[in-house]
């Protein structure tokens, strides 16, 4: 069966899933309650990139798969927009936003392709008299959305030179949140710590930094170094729980040690 047919399969799958005799559960979905699974889903599909597991990658796509026929078909039924409309907008952007594949544009480099592909958007979004933020998705997550957000600000040169300008404000920003810490205000303890977190953000992105990333990479370190943690305490037949915080800290410094040998 050719890749065509398949998707006309799946097509026809969702179609009964969701027609007068199909599944409850699936007729009854809207755009609102797919939303979190869609996001799960996304998700699950990165960790099978990471790890590069073909079945489990083959599986996370054609789970996403299901969802956008799923969302593009509940879109049919309401008479908001078709499959097939759809699938013809992702093809004309495509072509519209790659004139050194389909037109007569020349490229040196991926850098020029990516800089092409943000003038034609910030054209379209123009037209469309949309804001320059408003492609930002407010679903992604917020420090992937934060340096998103900073990225477009600095293509209209709403941005520091160098380093030095953010760098200070998160010194500034440090200084308010210590002074809302101090006056117990919550609502200002919230706002400040919020406008704390943005600026570290734009200190990683001007170093070319993604900090959803490094954060994901932290995240992971500190897994590995608590985990071995537990491992050492269980050994040693010493619950977590049950130890004194300098405790602790050894262990965390042993894990940390353990960790680099």
């Amino acid at each position: 069966m050719s890749a065509s047919d398949s998707f006309i399969e799946l097509v026809q799958i969702v179609r009964t899933l969701r027609g007068p005799e199909g599944c409850p559960w699936d007729r009854e979905q809207t755009f609102s309650s797919l939303t979190p699974y869609i996001i799960e889903e996304a998700y699950e599909l990165v960790d099978a990139m990471t790890t590069q597991d073909p079945t489990n990658l083959t599986e996370e796509i054609g789970d996403v798969l299901l969802h956008v026929v799923m969302l593009s078909l509940m879109g049919e039924d309401q008479g908001l927009f078709t499959l097939d409309a759809t699938i013809r907008g992702i093809s004309e952007k495509m072509i519209r936003r790659h004139p050194h594949v389909f037109g007569t544009v020349s490229v040196g480099s991926s850098d020029e392709v990516v800089h092409n592909w943000e003038t034609i958007k910030l054209q379209e979004s123009t037209a469309s008299q949309k804001g320059l933020l408003d492609s930002i998705p407010k679903h992604l997550p917020a420090a992937m959305q934060a340096q998103k957000l900073q990225k477009k600000a600095a293509r209209i040169g709403f941005d520091w030179p160098d380093t030095q300008g953010p760098i200070e404000k998160i010194s500034e920003e440090l200084t308010e949140l210590t002074t809302a810490i101090q006056e117990g205000d919550s609502q200002s303890i919230h706002a400040e710590f919020g406008d704390l977190l943005f600026s570290i953000i734009n200190v990683g992105r001007k170093l070319q930094i993604d900090c959803e990333e490094a954060l994901q990479s932290t995240n992971k370190k500190f897994r590995q170094r608590f985990s071995e943690m537990e491992r050492e305490a269980s050994d040693q037949e010493r619950p977590l729980h049950t130890l004194s915080l300098d405790q602790l800290n050894t262990l965390w410094d042993n894990a940390k040690k353990g960790l680099h040998q």
